[in-house]
């Protein structure tokens, strides 16, 4: 671990926060950690893109394919985790024909987990243990309630899916390369806590950042940059311009306190890692 990368992560502590944790890794290593690294945290919508991996997994088993209907009439399996099915945010209500609008939904989230249990006979927390944290040697994170929110870790644990992320183990490239790619391109939508973006572009359950702006990652992420933000307080941001992924969770709801912290810190973050 470089100095300044030690110190930039460690700007965790300045955040107007009563807990934090922060951790900076690389495929096949821990660059830089920040805080109690067991500590649990509410995930919120964090969980999505575990829940995603976990989805992605039974489409290469053939439990699940991707253009399977699923969800409102159109709509698939693909559209459920690209957020283009149509449902309203929290609610089953139908707000717009499939791949017409990008509506983040809670709801889509929840319609896919019932899809993968009727696909599986298993229930999902248990498939995303099998399929997904345990391989993973994720011993501290759970999923308590819905597969839109409701997991529980911690930075630690994050860390392996982190590196996951940045070299597929449990998916084949090519599924983690649809996964990371923009689904649908041209969408436009709102981005929870960043209003309407004229090219909302998401992958498969993990957001990209794309040319959005405002946005929660810094300045200094690429276009490439992916992954997800959380109304606990919570992110997970990976880029694969430079191999290097971040993890950061907080006891406190978002707010304007995270659009102020969160890119600034994200910038250091990635500065500290080019003075190396």
């Amino acid at each position: 671990m470089t100095e300044p990368l030690t110190a930039a992560a460690s700007a965790v502590a300045s955040w107007p926060v009563e807990h934090a944790s922060a951790i900076v890794v690389a495929s096949d290593d821990v660059l830089a950690r920040a805080g109690d690294a067991d500590r649990e945290f509410r995930l919120a919508s964090v969980t999505k893109p575990l829940a995603a991996y976990a989805v992605l997994i039974a489409v290469e088993e053939g439990a699940l394919e991707l253009d399977q209907p699923a969800g409102p009439e159109g709509a698939t399996v693909r559209d459920l985790l690209a957020h283009t099915a149509g449902y309203d945010f929290s609610e089953r209500t139908v707000r717009a024909a499939p791949r017409t609008r990008r509506i983040y939904s809670n709801a889509g989230f929840e319609v896919l987990g019932e899809t993968l249990e009727a696909a599986t006979e298993m229930p999902f927390a248990e498939y995303l243990h099998e399929a997904v944290l345990d391989p993973l040697g994720m011993t501290r994170t759970r999923l308590e309630g819905s597969p839109a929110a409701g997991g529980v870790s911690t930075t630690e644990d994050l860390a392996r899916f982190a590196a996951e992320l940045l070299d597929p183990r449990l998916l084949a490239e090519q599924t983690h390369r649809d996964a990371t790619t923009v689904q649908f391109p041209g969408l436009a939508g709102v981005l929870p806590g960043y209003g309407r973006q004229a090219d909302n572009a998401w992958g498969l359950g993990l957001e990209i950042k794309a040319e959005k702006d405002p946005h929660w990652t810094g300045s200094r992420n690429s276009a490439r940059t992916f992954g997800h933000f959380g109304q606990s307080g919570t992110f997970l941001w990976v880029d694969p311009a430079v191999g290097v992924a971040c993890a950061a969770l907080a006891d406190r709801d978002f707010g304007p306190w995270a659009v102020e912290a969160w890119p600034g810190y994200s910038d250091g973050v990635l500065a500290a890692l080019a003075s190396r």
